[in-house]
């Protein structure tokens, strides 16, 4: 399939390693230009090293003062306005279930979802003016419970993905289409599941294929093949939507 995604400029926010590493990797094999970001300037340096031609961009979406900025510098550094942004500052790693407090409230909803309302308010203007889409990056934790899962994090995920549904109407008359991936169970460098293999490999087997269809674990690569797709004309009547990428995990 022909994505016609050449020329096109891209930011993609948490990109210095595991899924929006993989996104920036794949748009730049699609011909975009890309703008890739992270708060860590040590880490996003060694990811601009290994991915080529890109735009850095250290900052913290979750500020919004911070978004502002980001999406400013994108578009003068890649000398044109945005036409690609890809929302996928997240983080899964917080308190077990039953010790959330008001700290870590805030902190886990700051990381899964005022990193994307920030980033999505801050481009608008600029995406109104290319017609420009919006891809968030979920979890199939705010699809349904996943036992054992963080509740501060199933529950910011969840309202992203209420958030992509709410706000496709108001966009879609600004011609700007956005819509979110809710992954599975990645394994990448550095991942969650990655230290899970190393500790206990059969008890991480046994799990896939009592929980999982394919009875495998997902790569970064398979998710941001779907973000170009999304992101690309292929798609341009998908909007509002949440589309789960999880290897047949969820039920619901």
């Amino acid at each position: 399939m022909e994505l016609r995604l050449g020329g096109k400029n891209a930011l993609i926010t948490g990109s210095s390693h595991g899924i929006g590493y993989a996104i920036a990797q794949r748009l730049l094999q699609a011909g975009c230009h890309v703008a890739v970001n992270g708060r860590d300037a040590g880490r996003l340096a060694q990811a601009v090293a290994t991915l080529g031609p890109v735009v850095s961009i250290v900052g913290d979406a979750s500020q919004p003062e911070e978004a502002r900025r980001m999406v400013a510098m994108a578009c003068d550094r890649l000398n044109h306005p945005l036409d690609i942004l890809v929302c996928n500052v997240g983080s899964g790693a917080s308190v077990p279930p039953g010790q959330e407090s008001f700290a870590e409230w805030q902190r886990v909803f700051a990381l899964n979802l005022w990193s994307s309302t920030n980033m999505v308010e801050a481009a608008r203007d600029v995406l109104t003016r290319t017609r420009g889409t919006i891809v968030c990056i979920s979890s199939i934790c705010g699809v349904e419970v996943i036992p054992g899962a963080p509740v501060t994090y199933s529950a910011a995920k969840a309202a992203l993905n209420a958030y992509v549904k709410g706000i496709a109407r108001p966009l879609g008359k600004q011609g700007i289409r956005i819509n979110a991936i809710a992954p599975g169970n990645i394994l990448f460098p550095g991942s969650v599941w990655a230290r899970k293999l190393a500790e206990n490999r059969s008890q991480v087997e046994a799990m896939l294929e009592r929980e999982v269809a394919l009875a495998t674990l997902g790569l970064p690569q398979q998710i941001a093949d779907w973000v170009a797709w999304l992101a690309s004309d292929a798609s341009a009547f998908a909007t509002g939507s949440i589309f789960t990428v999880d290897g047949g995990q969820v039920r619901s």
